[in-house]
């Protein structure tokens, strides 16, 4: 073989690595392909009709699917599952290819095998890696990939896989590997959830919501309607001001309940090297979300409260009061009691509000990674227990002596303030009894490895949290 023929030869073969064809002139296909022409790519879009090509990038060449498939070694198949068959036809050309399915679903489970999968069976003589699915035509578009960065890459053939990951670093994204074809089913999955781990934040929240209102119109509104007085004006304001903070404050010390029955459990059984109950870890594993919801009903009580100057009903009282002192001629004294009530349950909740808004804070991802381990479960679980004390403080102070009034029972029921006392005061019990120093160091101990002689060794190892006790 002459100079010229290996010149040729190894121009022939750089071209077929650096050039990357694409199946599918959509709006995945066209954005993928500009991402790639910047990253220094060359593109060949294989397409029925390749004359027409007023939407492709200028720099991409056009070609039907058999000259496309037969000048690149990869070949991004960007076109739903449903129109696969086609390439029955070729498959002689694609014999040795890499072929990448980048496709999703309608729906969760719709076919009982993965598209990555089902396009292997298709095309038995290629090699099928699955990719690129996690991220959107919009993101590759406006260059926006901070939310979706991440790119899951499985494969039988690790080098294959090794070569599609190549591809992605080059375009500015993060490979992830997920192992072997198998694991296509579940990366197809991902892009179809719906906040898999918001679901029991957001039903535990609209649960207590709906809960706390009712009990609220319960003994505030049809209680007084019942007595003859019509306070339903108060369901704009004054009951959703009640139940924000309610609810608020529950879902706080949900935050920390887990955590307070995960000691308890491994004091009982000796031995960290034991699975929690599945409701536990499900538990464990939602609370920093659990927090921001609770977060965002703190804001609403905030918002809320500034707005009360302002109500027209509040000022109409205020003048009223004013103008029954004058006609009355009473002069109210400054009650220094009420006044260091009202000043201490405004700096609780000031100071409660502030710690809560420092916790969602370091919640966030872009925050959390600045820190290392000991800040961040400093953070979360030290000022974490000061804002839940804070905010039943500010309770308590709020409702004062209140629940030993008896016309405060309407209808034998207690103040909806008192209820939102329970879970906090139930978890800071608990906790206040693990920080003893005899139980601490025991529960310190187990953690570290210790396990009681008669625990059963042969368990499985408990999960790991990002929220410390």
């Amino acid at each position: 073989m002459g100079t010229k023929d290996m010149i040729a030869l190894c121009s022939d073969f750089k071209d077929k690595h650096d050039s990357v064809c694409i199946f599918g002139t959509g709006d995945f296909g066209r954005s993928l392909g500009s991402k790639l022409l910047q990253s220094g790519y060359s593109v060949i879009f294989g397409s029925r009709n390749p004359g027409d090509s007023r939407l492709l990038p200028r720099m991409a060449e056009v070609l039907n699917h058999v000259e496309a498939a037969e000048k690149c070694s990869v070949i991004i198949v960007a076109i739903q599952r449903d129109h696969y068959d086609f390439l029955k036809e070729f498959e002689e050309v694609l014999e040795g290819k890499i072929l990448v399915d980048v496709s999703n679903n309608l729906k969760i489970n719709q076919y009982p095998d993965s598209n990555a999968e089902y396009l292997a069976q298709i095309v038995p003589s290629a090699t099928v890696v699955k990719a690129f699915n996690t991220v959107s035509a919009w993101a590759l578009q406006s260059g926006s990939l901070d939310a979706s960065r991440q790119v899951f890459v499985c494969s039988d053939d690790n080098k294959a896989k090794q070569q599609i990951m190549d591809i992605v670093r080059a375009i500015g994204l993060t490979p992830q590997d997920k192992g072997c074809l198998v694991a296509a089913k579940e990366i197809e999955d991902y892009p179809l959830q719906l906040f898999p781990m918001w679901r029991l934040p957001i039903w535990t929240c609209g649960g207590l919501t709906v809960l706390v209102f009712l009990y609220c119109v319960i003994v505030d509104i049809a209680y007084n309607a019942v007595k003859g007085n019509d306070v339903s004006v108060q369901l704009m304001i004054t009951i959703p001001n009640r139940v924000f903070p309610i609810v608020s404050l529950m879902l706080l010390a949900l935050c920390y309940l887990p955590g307070v029955f995960a000691a308890i459990i491994q004091l009982c059984r000796g031995t960290k090297y034991s699975r929690f109950p599945n409701w536990l870890d499900g538990w464990m594993l939602c609370r920093k979300q659990l927090g921001l919801v609770a977060l965002s009903y703190a804001f609403l009580h905030a918002i809320y409260t500034l707005v009360i100057p302002i109500r027209y009903s509040v000022r109409h009282r205020a003048d009223m009061s004013i103008l029954n002192q004058i006609r009355q001629n009473i002069t109210r004294t400054l009650e220094k009691p009420l006044a260091w009530r009202s000043d201490t349950y405004l700096a609780l909740g000031i100071l409660g509000f502030f710690f809560y808004v420092v916790l969602g804070i370091t919640s966030l991802p872009s925050v959390s990674n600045a820190v290392n381990w000991r800040e961040f479960r400093f953070v979360q679980s030290k000022l974490g227990y000061l804002t839940l004390v804070l905010c039943t403080g500010h309770a308590m102070v709020f409702g004062w002596n209140r629940f030993l009034l008896l016309d405060r029972y309407r209808w034998y029921m207690p103040p909806v303030y008192t209820l939102s006392l329970v879970i906090p005061c139930i978890v800071l019990i608990l906790k206040l009894i693990l920080i003893i120093p005899c139980i601490d160091n025991k529960i310190t101990k187990i953690r570290q490895g210790w396990e009681r002689p008669s625990s059963n060794k042969s368990g499985a190892k408990i999960k790991t949290y990002d929220v410390a006790l």
